[in-house]
């Protein structure tokens, strides 16, 4: 009686992807974590905010589903389109004037002709440590027309300027993001000029090279990347506009309304209104709008990496 015996090359092969299996899936107990609070801080909120988007509460009847309902109400609603133009109007004038600042003081410092450099980035960068809360009442105070700087200076000069009124009041919260972010932004564009190899400044100037030229041709094509990373960010904290208007709301209440900005409509529609479906369809809306938008600004920086490359 003869057995088939199996081929010692099968044998291997067979052993071998066993192993590699086994390996597979010993790679998941150091995923596994990370998958584990991905799911429970990130997909089950999203999940759970997108069921909640479906339902609607009304005084009679409870809580209804509605489908899509309240997508369709809030792109009819004006509060929502107006608050939104605010927050695109600060992302437009605010961000580029603020990343051009970053930029101009990062240049400075390493440009090393800077004296007490330590210190200005030190200084520069502190504003950023402050919470934003306390960033929005000192501000607050100091724009005051009764008991603020601004106040003082509007009896001494017979002025009457008031930076909590509607038409100031964008440039009043743009300048505290500004002086809160300008030390971030710089830091980063500062550690991204530190990696520059210095026999490119050394080569630069055997042949001649001015320092505006060396900026022009060596660290701005060198910043193009961080300069795309610190417009994502400022683009998703911009969208998420709402500690500043809010903190100020008390001082100008007839200027910063409760949907002065989407976030804080957003607020008042789940915690003062009881909306909470409405709430969850305009977060998931901005959300998107966020994503479109700084996935956009990714690509268009990664295309002109590569054009430079």
């Amino acid at each position: 009686m003869t057995t088939a015996t199996q081929p010692i090359g099968t044998r291997r092969t067979s052993n071998t992807s066993q192993r590699k299996h086994r390996r597979n899936w010993r790679g998941w107990l150091f995923v596994g974590p990370f998958a584990a609070v991905f799911l429970l801080v990130f997909i089950a909120p999203l999940a759970y905010a997108l069921g909640l988007s479906l339902f609607a509460n009304r005084m009679i009847g409870g809580t209804v589903f509605v489908g899509f309902g309240n997508y369709l109400t809030l792109f009819a609603d004006p509060l929502f389109w107006q608050g939104l133009w605010r927050v695109i109007l600060v992302l437009i004038v605010q961000v580029p004037l603020m990343l051009a600042i970053a930029m101009f003081v990062a240049l400075a410092l390493d440009s090393g002709r800077l004296h007490g450099s330590n210190f200005f980035r030190l200084s520069i960068f502190m504003p950023y440590l402050i919470p934003t809360v306390v960033a929005a009442l000192m501000w607050g105070f100091l724009y005051g027309t009764n008991y603020g700087l601004v106040g003082q200076l509007n009896g001494f000069f017979g002025t009457s300027l008031n930076l909590f009124s509607a038409d100031w009041i964008l440039v009043s919260i743009s300048n505290v993001i500004t002086w809160t972010y300008i030390g971030y932004n710089m830091l980063i564009f500062y550690s991204s000029l530190k990696t520059i190899s210095p026999s490119l400044y050394e080569a630069a100037v055997i042949d001649g090279a001015s320092e505006w030229q060396i900026i022009r041709a060596i660290k701005i094509p060198h910043l193009r990347g961080s300069i795309a990373i610190a417009t994502i960010f400022s683009i998703i904290g911009t969208f998420q506009l709402f500690n500043e208007p809010s903190v100020m709301q008390k001082m100008a209440p007839s200027v910063i309304t409760n949907s002065f900005t989407p976030n804080i409509y957003a607020y008042n529609l789940s915690f003062n209104s009881g909306q909470q479906g409405y709430a969850a369809a305009l977060a998931i809306v901005m959300g998107l709008v966020t994503v479109i938008i700084a996935y956009v600004v990714q690509l268009r920086g990664m295309r002109t990496e590569e054009g430079t490359n």
